[in-house]
């Protein structure tokens, strides 16, 4: 792949990955109610669900949503209603002194991170836009699909960790549980609007 066409899929990559959107949300919240290290896990889980969705456009299962459009409509009720769960979570979560070496604080698990790209309509048409627009026909597909993996993985990296590091300095702002409340209320419905942006 030659550099300006990398650089132009970086483009498009960034975009889609540094806008408010599920991921951003939940990075944030994280990175308040339990600080910027212990986010990196529910980051990697991000980053190797995007991943593993990207193998899955490039080689093949992307295009039965193109050709089947009831997929879709699955895809995006299914994402939506796993949004509005994690919005419910995140909105109604209790109130903790911010202890990031507390081991017993209970945050979102790996495997979320990862499950939430499987059906997240955002992600797909990430990936579905990257692999139709910057992929290359023939023998240089394959490089040009390890390409956009590895300028997948660079985005992913650097807007996670501005939304955690985000996320994290609002958590050392906020000292009350009433603001916390209000922090919580104010991701949780974020997060749940992002529905909307599904369905547009």
């Amino acid at each position: 792949m030659e550099l300006s066409l990398f650089l132009s899929m970086l483009g498009f990559l960034w975009v889609a990955a540094i806008t408010p959107g599920p991921n951003n949300m939940l990075l944030t919240a994280s990175g308040a109610n339990f600080g910027f290290l212990r986010t990196i896990p529910l980051l990697i889980g991000i980053m190797i669900g995007m991943q593993v969705m990207l193998l899955m456009v490039a080689f093949g299962i992307g295009g039965l949503i193109l050709l089947y459009p009831s997929l879709h409509i699955v895809l995006k009720i299914a994402g939506s209603l796993y949004l509005l769960w994690l919005a419910w979570k995140i909105a109604t979560a209790e109130y903790e002194k911010l202890e990031t070496e507390d081991a017993n604080v209970k945050q979102m698990p790996f495997w979320q991170g990862g499950l939430l790209q499987l059906i997240n309509p955002k992600a797909w048409l990430m990936a579905l836009g990257a692999v139709a627009s910057f992929s290359l026909a023939g023998d240089a597909y394959l490089h040009s699909v390890i390409a956009i993996s590895i300028g997948m993985a660079l985005v992913n990296v650097v807007s996670g960790v501005i939304w955690m590091g985000f996320g994290s300095l609002i958590g050392r702002l906020l000292r009350s549980p009433r603001a916390w409340k209000i922090f919580n209320l104010a991701m949780g419905a974020l997060t749940a609007a992002c529905v909307l942006l599904i369905w547009r």
